[in-house]
Protein backbone atom coordinates (compact mmCIF):
# COMPACT_ATOMS: atom_id res chain seq x y z
CA UNK A 1 0.00 0.00 0.00
CA UNK A 2 1.25 3.26 -0.88
CA UNK A 3 2.20 5.67 2.03
CA UNK A 4 -0.32 8.32 3.09
CA UNK A 5 0.70 11.73 4.57
CA UNK A 6 -1.61 13.44 7.01
CA UNK A 7 -2.89 16.04 3.86
CA UNK A 8 -4.12 12.90 1.98
CA UNK A 9 -7.53 13.26 1.68
CA UNK A 10 -9.03 9.92 2.33
CA UNK A 11 -7.42 10.29 5.68
CA UNK A 12 -8.85 13.68 7.26
CA UNK A 13 -7.95 13.53 10.93
CA UNK A 14 -6.16 10.01 12.81
CA UNK A 15 -4.81 11.27 15.85
CA UNK A 16 -7.14 8.93 18.44
CA UNK A 17 -8.14 5.78 18.38
CA UNK A 18 -10.52 4.58 20.99
CA UNK A 19 -10.57 0.59 21.20
CA UNK A 20 -13.55 -1.41 23.18
CA UNK A 21 -12.09 -4.37 24.62
CA UNK A 22 -9.67 -6.15 27.29
CA UNK A 23 -7.77 -8.75 25.54
CA UNK A 24 -4.55 -9.72 24.22
CA UNK A 25 -6.64 -8.92 20.73
CA UNK A 26 -7.24 -5.14 21.84
CA UNK A 27 -3.02 -5.02 23.01
CA UNK A 28 -1.86 -5.93 20.03
CA UNK A 29 -4.41 -3.96 17.88
CA UNK A 30 -3.27 -1.19 20.02
CA UNK A 31 0.32 -1.91 19.68
CA UNK A 32 -0.01 -2.22 15.63
CA UNK A 33 -2.32 1.30 15.73
CA UNK A 34 0.47 3.14 17.59
CA UNK A 35 3.21 2.64 14.73
CA UNK A 36 1.80 5.37 12.89
CA UNK A 37 3.07 8.50 12.95
CA UNK A 38 -0.12 10.15 12.49
CA UNK A 39 -1.82 8.69 15.60
CA UNK A 40 -1.39 10.27 18.94
CA UNK A 41 -3.44 8.57 21.50
CA UNK A 42 -4.58 5.43 21.78
CA UNK A 43 -7.72 4.48 24.14
CA UNK A 44 -8.66 1.62 25.45
CA UNK A 45 -11.54 0.86 27.67
CA UNK A 46 -11.84 -0.97 29.77
CA UNK A 47 -8.00 -2.56 28.74
CA UNK A 48 -6.02 -4.29 31.30
CA UNK A 49 -2.88 -4.09 33.36
CA UNK A 50 -0.92 -4.23 29.83
CA UNK A 51 -2.27 -1.21 28.12
CA UNK A 52 -0.65 1.58 29.72
CA UNK A 53 2.77 -0.73 28.82
CA UNK A 54 1.85 0.16 24.85
CA UNK A 55 3.29 3.40 23.71
CA UNK A 56 0.23 6.44 23.04
CA UNK A 57 -2.04 4.41 24.81
CA UNK A 58 -4.28 5.64 28.20
CA UNK A 59 -6.77 3.28 29.86
CA UNK A 60 -10.33 5.02 30.20
CA UNK A 61 -13.13 3.92 32.80
CA UNK A 62 -16.37 4.14 30.73
CA UNK A 63 -19.43 1.85 30.64
CA UNK A 64 -20.31 1.37 27.30
CA UNK A 65 -23.91 0.10 28.03
CA UNK A 66 -24.22 3.85 29.38
CA UNK A 67 -25.09 4.99 26.05
CA UNK A 68 -25.02 9.15 26.68
CA UNK A 69 -21.43 8.78 28.58
CA UNK A 70 -19.95 7.14 25.81
CA UNK A 71 -20.64 9.37 23.36
CA UNK A 72 -20.32 12.40 26.08
CA UNK A 73 -16.61 10.30 26.41
CA UNK A 74 -16.42 9.84 22.48
CA UNK A 75 -16.60 13.92 21.52
CA UNK A 76 -14.75 14.76 24.51
CA UNK A 77 -11.82 12.81 23.48
CA UNK A 78 -12.06 14.12 19.74
CA UNK A 79 -12.27 10.19 18.93
CA UNK A 80 -11.53 9.97 14.88
CA UNK A 81 -12.35 6.30 14.82
CA UNK A 82 -13.97 3.29 17.02
CA UNK A 83 -12.43 -0.31 17.17
CA UNK A 84 -15.02 -2.58 18.58
CA UNK A 85 -12.91 -5.91 19.73
CA UNK A 86 -14.86 -7.94 21.43
CA UNK A 87 -18.37 -10.17 19.96
CA UNK A 88 -20.73 -9.10 23.07
CA UNK A 89 -20.83 -5.90 21.71
CA UNK A 90 -20.99 -6.01 17.78
CA UNK A 91 -23.78 -8.68 18.90
CA UNK A 92 -25.89 -6.00 21.00
CA UNK A 93 -25.41 -3.53 18.28
CA UNK A 94 -23.00 -1.07 19.67
CA UNK A 95 -21.77 -0.45 16.04
CA UNK A 96 -25.26 0.84 14.72
CA UNK A 97 -25.92 2.69 17.43
CA UNK A 98 -22.10 4.61 17.20
CA UNK A 99 -22.67 4.98 13.17
CA UNK A 100 -26.04 6.90 13.59
CA UNK A 101 -24.29 9.01 15.95
CA UNK A 102 -21.68 9.71 13.13
CA UNK A 103 -18.35 8.34 14.46
CA UNK A 104 -16.73 6.28 12.23
CA UNK A 105 -16.49 2.22 13.08
CA UNK A 106 -14.68 -0.66 12.93
CA UNK A 107 -16.79 -3.39 13.36
CA UNK A 108 -19.82 -4.58 12.13
CA UNK A 109 -23.40 -3.62 12.91
CA UNK A 110 -25.67 -5.91 14.52
CA UNK A 111 -27.32 -7.63 11.46
CA UNK A 112 -23.23 -8.58 10.17
CA UNK A 113 -22.43 -9.66 13.56
CA UNK A 114 -25.06 -12.45 13.12
CA UNK A 115 -22.55 -14.28 11.29
CA UNK A 116 -21.08 -14.91 14.95
CA UNK A 117 -23.69 -14.73 17.51
CA UNK A 118 -26.13 -16.95 15.55
CA UNK A 119 -24.08 -20.88 14.07
CA UNK A 120 -27.80 -21.87 13.18
CA UNK A 121 -28.23 -18.51 11.00
CA UNK A 122 -24.79 -18.84 9.33
CA UNK A 123 -25.54 -22.12 8.65
CA UNK A 124 -27.94 -21.39 6.60
CA UNK A 125 -26.21 -17.92 5.34
CA UNK A 126 -24.00 -20.69 3.99
CA UNK A 127 -26.32 -23.01 2.32
CA UNK A 128 -28.25 -20.12 0.85
CA UNK A 129 -24.98 -18.71 -0.62
CA UNK A 130 -23.49 -22.37 -1.70
CA UNK A 131 -20.46 -22.00 0.30
CA UNK A 132 -18.90 -25.24 1.23
CA UNK A 133 -19.51 -26.40 4.98
CA UNK A 134 -20.31 -29.51 7.10
CA UNK A 135 -23.85 -30.46 6.84
CA UNK A 136 -25.86 -29.50 9.77
CA UNK A 137 -28.84 -30.13 11.68
CA UNK A 138 -30.95 -27.43 14.00
CA UNK A 139 -32.48 -28.82 16.90
CA UNK A 140 -34.05 -27.29 20.32
CA UNK A 141 -35.11 -30.34 21.95
CA UNK A 142 -33.15 -33.26 23.75
CA UNK A 143 -34.79 -35.58 22.01
CA UNK A 144 -34.95 -34.05 18.24
CA UNK A 145 -31.29 -34.31 18.77
CA UNK A 146 -31.14 -37.59 20.22
CA UNK A 147 -33.23 -38.84 16.68
CA UNK A 148 -30.31 -37.51 14.74
CA UNK A 149 -27.21 -38.13 16.57
CA UNK A 150 -28.79 -41.75 16.48
CA UNK A 151 -28.99 -41.65 13.12
CA UNK A 152 -25.65 -40.80 12.42
CA UNK A 153 -23.19 -43.69 11.90
CA UNK A 154 -20.53 -41.38 13.35
CA UNK A 155 -20.21 -39.31 16.60
CA UNK A 156 -21.35 -35.33 15.41
CA UNK A 157 -20.32 -31.71 16.80
CA UNK A 158 -22.05 -30.73 19.17
CA UNK A 159 -22.47 -26.42 19.24
CA UNK A 160 -24.30 -23.79 21.19
CA UNK A 161 -25.99 -21.98 18.73
CA UNK A 162 -24.69 -18.43 20.09
CA UNK A 163 -22.01 -16.65 22.17
CA UNK A 164 -20.09 -19.29 24.67
CA UNK A 165 -16.74 -17.37 24.50
CA UNK A 166 -15.20 -19.55 22.44
CA UNK A 167 -16.36 -22.42 24.54
CA UNK A 168 -19.35 -23.79 23.20
CA UNK A 169 -18.14 -26.64 20.48
CA UNK A 170 -17.59 -29.67 21.26
CA UNK A 171 -16.03 -32.96 19.61
CA UNK A 172 -17.86 -35.85 20.91
CA UNK A 173 -15.60 -39.35 20.35
CA UNK A 174 -18.80 -41.47 20.83
CA UNK A 175 -22.89 -40.94 20.74
CA UNK A 176 -22.78 -41.31 24.46
CA UNK A 177 -20.80 -38.02 24.88
CA UNK A 178 -22.45 -36.43 21.78
CA UNK A 179 -25.82 -36.72 24.28
CA UNK A 180 -23.98 -35.26 27.19
CA UNK A 181 -22.57 -32.48 25.50
CA UNK A 182 -25.86 -31.72 23.76
CA UNK A 183 -27.80 -32.11 27.15
CA UNK A 184 -25.35 -29.54 29.34
CA UNK A 185 -25.96 -26.93 26.14
CA UNK A 186 -30.05 -27.38 26.39
CA UNK A 187 -30.34 -27.32 30.01
CA UNK A 188 -28.96 -24.08 30.32
CA UNK A 189 -24.70 -24.28 30.69
CA UNK A 190 -24.66 -20.98 28.22
CA UNK A 191 -27.72 -19.91 29.00
CA UNK A 192 -29.99 -18.42 25.82
CA UNK A 193 -26.66 -18.78 23.71
CA UNK A 194 -27.83 -22.94 24.10
CA UNK A 195 -31.49 -22.14 23.63
CA UNK A 196 -30.67 -23.91 20.03
CA UNK A 197 -28.18 -26.68 19.67
CA UNK A 198 -26.25 -26.89 15.97
CA UNK A 199 -25.17 -30.24 15.26
CA UNK A 200 -22.65 -30.93 12.35
CA UNK A 201 -21.20 -33.97 10.27
CA UNK A 202 -17.64 -34.12 11.26
CA UNK A 203 -15.15 -33.60 8.85
CA UNK A 204 -11.72 -34.29 9.18
CA UNK A 205 -8.71 -31.99 8.30
CA UNK A 206 -5.81 -29.39 9.42
CA UNK A 207 -7.44 -26.03 10.43
CA UNK A 208 -6.69 -22.38 9.38
CA UNK A 209 -7.80 -18.80 9.58
CA UNK A 210 -8.62 -16.03 7.02
CA UNK A 211 -9.20 -12.47 7.76
CA UNK A 212 -10.82 -10.15 5.59
CA UNK A 213 -11.09 -6.62 6.40
CA UNK A 214 -14.39 -5.67 4.26
CA UNK A 215 -16.23 -2.05 3.71
CA UNK A 216 -19.41 -3.42 2.80
CA UNK A 217 -18.16 -4.30 -0.86
CA UNK A 218 -15.02 -4.77 -0.90
CA UNK A 219 -12.20 -7.04 1.13
CA UNK A 220 -8.61 -7.36 1.57
CA UNK A 221 -6.60 -9.96 3.11
CA UNK A 222 -4.57 -10.38 5.93
CA UNK A 223 -1.71 -12.54 6.48
CA UNK A 224 -3.24 -16.40 7.13
CA UNK A 225 -2.71 -18.28 10.67
CA UNK A 226 -3.17 -21.39 12.42
CA UNK A 227 -4.34 -21.40 15.95
CA UNK A 228 -4.22 -24.68 18.64
CA UNK A 229 -7.88 -24.78 20.31
CA UNK A 230 -6.95 -27.52 22.09
CA UNK A 231 -5.64 -27.48 25.75
CA UNK A 232 -3.42 -30.14 25.98
CA UNK A 233 -0.23 -31.03 23.86
CA UNK A 234 -0.96 -33.12 20.57
CA UNK A 235 -3.96 -31.52 20.05
CA UNK A 236 -5.79 -33.47 22.98
CA UNK A 237 -8.11 -32.58 25.59
CA UNK A 238 -11.46 -29.47 25.76
CA UNK A 239 -11.73 -27.07 23.18
CA UNK A 240 -10.33 -22.98 24.64
CA UNK A 241 -10.30 -19.90 23.49
CA UNK A 242 -6.70 -20.50 21.87
CA UNK A 243 -3.70 -21.97 23.46
CA UNK A 244 -1.19 -20.41 20.55
CA UNK A 245 -1.33 -19.70 17.15
CA UNK A 246 1.75 -18.83 14.07
CA UNK A 247 1.44 -16.96 11.10
CA UNK A 248 1.20 -17.04 8.08
CA UNK A 249 0.28 -20.79 7.65
CA UNK A 250 2.52 -22.28 4.90
CA UNK A 251 -0.58 -24.88 4.75
CA UNK A 252 -2.16 -21.99 2.60
CA UNK A 253 -0.20 -21.73 -0.60
CA UNK A 254 -1.22 -18.98 -3.23
CA UNK A 255 -2.89 -21.39 -5.45
CA UNK A 256 -5.07 -22.51 -2.50
CA UNK A 257 -5.66 -19.04 -1.07
CA UNK A 258 -7.36 -18.25 -4.29
CA UNK A 259 -9.76 -20.90 -4.32
CA UNK A 260 -10.94 -20.01 -0.95
CA UNK A 261 -11.66 -16.37 -2.15
CA UNK A 262 -13.22 -17.69 -4.79
CA UNK A 263 -15.26 -20.29 -3.21
CA UNK A 264 -15.83 -18.71 0.36
CA UNK A 265 -14.46 -14.97 0.39
CA UNK A 266 -16.64 -13.40 -2.29
CA UNK A 267 -19.13 -15.46 -2.18
CA UNK A 268 -19.71 -14.66 1.75
CA UNK A 269 -19.74 -10.86 0.91
CA UNK A 270 -22.05 -10.92 -2.29
CA UNK A 271 -24.57 -13.02 -0.15
CA UNK A 272 -24.04 -10.21 2.53
CA UNK A 273 -24.87 -7.53 0.19
CA UNK A 274 -27.83 -9.47 -1.28
CA UNK A 275 -29.08 -9.17 2.15
CA UNK A 276 -28.15 -5.74 2.31
CA UNK A 277 -26.04 -5.97 5.22
CA UNK A 278 -23.29 -3.40 5.27
CA UNK A 279 -20.79 -5.03 6.60
CA UNK A 280 -17.26 -2.98 8.04
CA UNK A 281 -15.00 -4.57 9.71
CA UNK A 282 -12.99 -7.90 9.55
CA UNK A 283 -14.58 -11.00 8.82
CA UNK A 284 -12.88 -14.41 10.32
CA UNK A 285 -13.03 -17.23 8.19
CA UNK A 286 -12.38 -20.38 10.29
CA UNK A 287 -11.48 -23.12 8.20
CA UNK A 288 -10.59 -26.51 7.82
CA UNK A 289 -8.82 -28.01 4.47
CA UNK A 290 -10.72 -31.43 3.88
CA UNK A 291 -10.18 -33.86 0.67
CA UNK A 292 -13.07 -32.36 -1.02
CA UNK A 293 -11.74 -28.81 -0.35
CA UNK A 294 -11.95 -25.93 2.13
CA UNK A 295 -15.04 -26.17 4.46
CA UNK A 296 -16.06 -23.34 6.75
CA UNK A 297 -16.36 -24.35 10.06
CA UNK A 298 -16.92 -20.75 11.24
CA UNK A 299 -17.29 -17.35 10.85
CA UNK A 300 -16.05 -14.82 13.49
CA UNK A 301 -16.96 -10.98 13.34
CA UNK A 302 -13.91 -10.11 15.19
CA UNK A 303 -10.27 -10.50 14.78
CA UNK A 304 -9.44 -14.01 16.61
CA UNK A 305 -7.50 -14.63 19.73
CA UNK A 306 -4.84 -15.52 19.92
CA UNK A 307 -4.09 -14.98 15.59
CA UNK A 308 -4.57 -11.64 16.62
CA UNK A 309 -1.70 -11.20 18.65
CA UNK A 310 0.50 -13.24 15.93
CA UNK A 311 -0.86 -10.86 13.16
CA UNK A 312 0.26 -7.87 14.29
CA UNK A 313 3.89 -7.07 14.44
CA UNK A 314 3.85 -8.67 10.89
CA UNK A 315 2.30 -5.72 9.85
CA UNK A 316 3.54 -2.08 8.99
CA UNK A 317 2.39 1.49 9.83
CA UNK A 318 -0.04 1.90 7.59
CA UNK A 319 -2.96 -1.00 9.04
CA UNK A 320 -4.85 1.96 10.68
CA UNK A 321 -5.62 3.80 7.28
CA UNK A 322 -7.04 0.07 6.24
CA UNK A 323 -9.17 0.14 9.23
CA UNK A 324 -10.61 3.92 8.74
CA UNK A 325 -10.97 2.86 5.04
CA UNK A 326 -13.59 -0.26 5.90
CA UNK A 327 -15.19 2.25 8.48
CA UNK A 328 -15.95 4.81 5.49
CA UNK A 329 -16.04 1.96 2.86
CA UNK A 330 -13.30 3.45 1.20
CA UNK A 331 -11.66 0.19 -0.05
CA UNK A 332 -10.33 0.43 -3.90
CA UNK A 333 -9.88 -3.36 -3.35
CA UNK A 334 -6.23 -2.76 -5.09
CA UNK A 335 -5.05 -1.74 -1.43
CA UNK A 336 -1.56 -3.85 -0.67
CA UNK A 337 -1.02 -5.15 3.02
CA UNK A 338 2.51 -4.51 3.59
CA UNK A 339 3.90 -7.21 6.25
CA UNK A 340 7.15 -8.02 7.67
CA UNK A 341 9.03 -10.64 5.45
CA UNK A 342 9.57 -12.55 8.82
CA UNK A 343 7.17 -15.37 10.23
CA UNK A 344 5.25 -14.91 13.64
CA UNK A 345 4.43 -16.99 16.57
CA UNK A 346 2.60 -16.84 19.97
CA UNK A 347 2.21 -18.85 23.28
CA UNK A 348 -0.55 -18.06 25.85
CA UNK A 349 0.44 -18.77 29.31
CA UNK A 350 -3.22 -20.01 31.09
CA UNK A 351 -4.56 -20.05 34.68
CA UNK A 352 -4.26 -23.44 36.08
CA UNK A 353 -7.62 -25.10 35.59
CA UNK A 354 -8.55 -23.31 32.37
CA UNK A 355 -11.24 -23.66 30.61
CA UNK A 356 -12.96 -24.48 33.42
CA UNK A 357 -12.70 -23.30 36.90
CA UNK A 358 -9.48 -21.35 37.97
CA UNK A 359 -8.29 -18.72 40.45
CA UNK A 360 -6.98 -15.39 39.66
CA UNK A 361 -5.00 -13.21 41.83
CA UNK A 362 -1.64 -14.87 41.40
CA UNK A 363 1.09 -12.19 41.38
CA UNK A 364 2.97 -12.67 37.60
CA UNK A 365 7.07 -12.04 38.10
CA UNK A 366 8.83 -11.23 34.57
CA UNK A 367 12.73 -11.80 34.36
CA UNK A 368 15.11 -11.37 31.69
CA UNK A 369 13.15 -10.99 28.39
CA UNK A 370 14.23 -11.16 24.88
CA UNK A 371 12.73 -7.83 23.38
CA UNK A 372 14.07 -8.36 20.03
CA UNK A 373 11.09 -8.82 17.69
CA UNK A 374 9.04 -10.26 20.67
CA UNK A 375 5.93 -8.70 22.36
CA UNK A 376 4.64 -9.86 25.42
CA UNK A 377 0.48 -9.23 25.37
CA UNK A 378 -1.43 -9.03 28.66
CA UNK A 379 -4.50 -10.65 27.89
CA UNK A 380 -6.03 -11.26 31.66
CA UNK A 381 -4.31 -9.53 33.84
CA UNK A 382 -4.83 -6.12 36.44
CA UNK A 383 -3.09 -4.67 38.90
CA UNK A 384 -2.65 -5.08 43.25
CA UNK A 385 -3.54 -1.91 45.26
CA UNK A 386 0.39 -2.45 45.32
CA UNK A 387 1.09 -1.86 41.89
CA UNK A 388 2.06 -5.58 41.56
CA UNK A 389 0.96 -7.44 38.56
CA UNK A 390 -1.51 -9.87 38.89
CA UNK A 391 -3.38 -12.82 36.81
CA UNK A 392 -7.28 -11.51 36.25
CA UNK A 393 -8.12 -14.28 33.42
CA UNK A 394 -7.86 -17.62 31.90
CA UNK A 395 -5.47 -16.87 29.65
CA UNK A 396 -3.19 -14.44 31.12
CA UNK A 397 -0.50 -13.58 28.94
CA UNK A 398 0.70 -13.84 24.84
CA UNK A 399 4.42 -14.40 24.28
CA UNK A 400 4.97 -13.25 20.63
CA UNK A 401 7.76 -13.31 18.30
CA UNK A 402 8.71 -13.04 15.14
CA UNK A 403 12.08 -14.57 13.26
CA UNK A 404 13.20 -15.98 9.81
CA UNK A 405 11.80 -19.01 10.38
CA UNK A 406 9.23 -21.24 12.75
CA UNK A 407 11.76 -22.85 14.55
CA UNK A 408 13.78 -19.46 15.69
CA UNK A 409 10.65 -17.90 16.41
CA UNK A 410 9.06 -20.98 18.94
CA UNK A 411 12.75 -21.13 20.33
CA UNK A 412 12.52 -17.62 21.91
CA UNK A 413 8.76 -17.40 22.74
CA UNK A 414 9.97 -20.65 24.49
CA UNK A 415 13.00 -19.10 26.36
CA UNK A 416 10.87 -15.97 27.45
CA UNK A 417 8.06 -18.23 28.67
CA UNK A 418 11.30 -19.69 31.08
CA UNK A 419 11.31 -15.87 32.63
CA UNK A 420 7.32 -15.42 33.45
CA UNK A 421 6.52 -17.09 36.65
CA UNK A 422 3.31 -17.14 38.71
CA UNK A 423 1.19 -19.54 40.87
CA UNK A 424 -0.31 -22.18 38.29
CA UNK A 425 1.18 -21.06 35.12
CA UNK A 426 0.57 -23.51 32.19
CA UNK A 427 1.17 -23.53 28.36
CA UNK A 428 1.75 -26.09 25.80
CA UNK A 429 5.39 -26.75 24.91
CA UNK A 430 4.07 -27.97 21.30
CA UNK A 431 2.59 -24.77 19.72
CA UNK A 432 3.54 -24.63 15.92
CA UNK A 433 4.60 -28.42 15.72
CA UNK A 434 3.15 -28.56 12.55
CA UNK A 435 5.97 -26.07 11.52
CA UNK A 436 8.82 -26.50 13.44
CA UNK A 437 11.32 -28.76 11.65
CA UNK A 438 13.22 -29.10 15.11
CA UNK A 439 10.16 -30.29 17.19
CA UNK A 440 10.29 -33.80 15.41
CA UNK A 441 13.65 -34.16 15.54
CA UNK A 442 13.51 -33.17 19.60
CA UNK A 443 9.83 -35.56 19.93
Amino acid sequence: MESHSPSSKSFIRLENIFIIGNGGRENSLAWAIQKNELVKKVYLTPGNAGSERINKCERIKIDINNKNELVEKLNFFKIDLVVIGPEIPLANGLADFLRKKKFKVFGPNKDGAKLEFSKSWAKEFMQDANIPTANFWKVDSLEEAKKIINSSSIPMVVKADGLASGKGVFIPNSKDECFEAAESILNGRFGNSGNIVVLEEKIQGPEVSVFALCDGKRYTLLPTAQDHKRLKEKDKGPNTGGMGAYSPAPLLTEDYLNRIIKEIIEPTISELNKRNIDYRGVIYFGLMITESGPKVIEYNCRFGDPECQTIMPLLDQNFVFLLEKCAMGNLTSDEKIYTSDKVSGCVIATSKGYPFEYETGFQINIGKIDSNDCQIFDSGTSFSENGELLTNGGRVLSVVCQDKDFDLVFEKAYKNLKEIHFEGIYFRNDIGYQVRKNFSKEN
